[in-house]
């Protein structure tokens, strides 16, 4: 694992999604866990529980799968990682960029915690833009 773990985090996320898997184990974080938890409120991953194996934990996450009559699948959702440990991407709560209309959500880190946009918007507060889900 690199230095980065919300690109990790999305990474797992992203791969276990175009490989169609129902689950994906990430490792446990602070971070991760608030970012788990916005998705499941959002509606982007099904179920989540902690699993501890050999005195490390993990995050295991359902992910949400559309399926048609037919038996493809489809990825529900797509992730982006915009601020970056070599470039800091930050917005005042009335420059925060809206994904497809309002469709998509972004996650900032705030001084009040990891939060989605709306959240943002509503508390009048800004932070750094860390990844777009839509």
């Amino acid at each position: 694992m690199s230095k980065d773990t919300i690109s990790d985090i999305l990474t797992c996320i992203r791969n276990a999604d175009m490989a169609k898997k129902e689950t994906v184990r990430i490792g446990f974080t602070k971070i991760a866990e608030k970012i788990v938890q916005i998705l499941l409120r959002e509606g982007f991953i099904k179920n989540t529980r902690e699993h501890r194996e050999n005195n490390k934990s993990f995050l295991v996450l359902t992910l949400r799968h559309k399926r048609n009559w037919r038996r493809n699948c489809r990825t529900l959702f797509n992730l982006k990682r915009v601020s970056r440990p070599g470039l800091r991407i930050y917005s005042n709560y009335q420059k925060i960029p809206r994904i497809l209309g309002g469709m998509g959500i972004v996650i900032l880190s705030t001084s009040r915690g990891i939060i989605t946009d709306r959240e943002a918007r509503l508390e009048r507060v800004g932070g750094e833009i860390l990844c777009y889900i839509w």
